[in-house]
């Protein structure tokens, strides 16, 4: 099973914060036998985010969306996720309750500028359901398979391993998945490219790849002429008991064509 990750904040695109959501959410998704299908940054402008929700609830993906879903006005997310369902914001009975509480506990009325601007957290598209937020108990939403998270990875990853144990449990590890790689010194991809297609035409089951490199190892005038490829075979269930036959063909031909070196992988960089 795949999910999209929808990442939103302007600190992230203009580099003033490093993005920790996407190692963490590659690793939560592995854990389980589950996978990304593509990731997206966005800036906090609701246009183009409520644009991207709308072509997100088209596709039959689960899809995970950080940040932008706080209280003041760089936060765009609630709102864009309303327009772009065409539903009302509402006041969602339960997470106002969590935003009550906090308030009292802190010694805001609920009548104080400090609560009511705290309250606007609890303002949902209709219809959405809560996220839990053990951090602070302020809730995330979900609505239509797509799980709103704030942009905290503090608040945003235990919520996100929340979601997948309340709704996805039944989908963990229910795929087998087989890797194999090598790094290849001396072929460039124009003769590596005919091979992968050989591979991939005989074994359809089986996805190849290659990863391009420049050598540091050897002299700099000499770099153009020193190609390394990191190139590797992938594939899942009934393709795991045909990976074996096709990467003996597979290191034999990259022999026959010319690698000068062949380094097998413990592990491939698509795992």
């Amino acid at each position: 099973m795949q999910f999209g990750i929808m990442i939103i904040g302007d600190e992230i695109l203009n580099g003033s914060r490093q993005d920790s959501h996407f190692n963490f959410f590659k690793g939560l998704l592995q854990q389980h036998g589950l996978q990304i299908a593509w990731v997206q940054y966005l800036p906090d402008e609701r246009e183009p985010i409520t644009r991207r929700l709308e072509q997100s609830f088209i596709e039959d993906l689960p899809v995970f969306v950080t940040g932008g879903i706080g209280a003041t006005p760089d936060d765009q997310t609630r709102q864009a996720c309303a327009e772009a369902l065409n539903v009302p914001l509402v006041c969602h009975s339960e997470a106002i309750k969590f935003i009550e509480t906090i308030s009292l506990q802190q010694g805001d009325s609920l009548t104080s500028t400090e609560h009511l601007q705290r309250a606007k957290m609890a303002y949902f598209p209709e219809n959405a359901a809560i996220i839990p937020n053990p951090f602070n108990n302020i809730a995330g939403f979900s609505i239509r398979q797509h799980y709103f998270l704030p942009g905290f990875p503090q608040m945003a990853h235990p919520m996100a391993k929340w979601v997948l144990n309340e709704y996805y449990q039944s989908y963990f590890n229910q795929q087998q998945r087989a890797f194999k790689a090598a790094l290849v010194d001396g072929l460039p991809e124009s003769i590596v490219g005919p091979l992968m297609e050989k591979i991939e035409h005989q074994w359809p089951v089986i996805k190849t790849y290659s990863l391009p490199s420049i050598r540091e190892d050897v002299a700099e005038d000499e770099r153009n002429h020193h190609y390394r490829l990191e190139f590797g075979l992938k594939t899942s269930n009934e393709g795991c008991a045909l990976l074996n036959e096709a990467w003996a063909y597979a290191l034999e031909q990259l022999q026959v064509n010319g690698a000068e070196k062949i380094i097998e992988l413990e592990k491939s960089s698509e795992e």
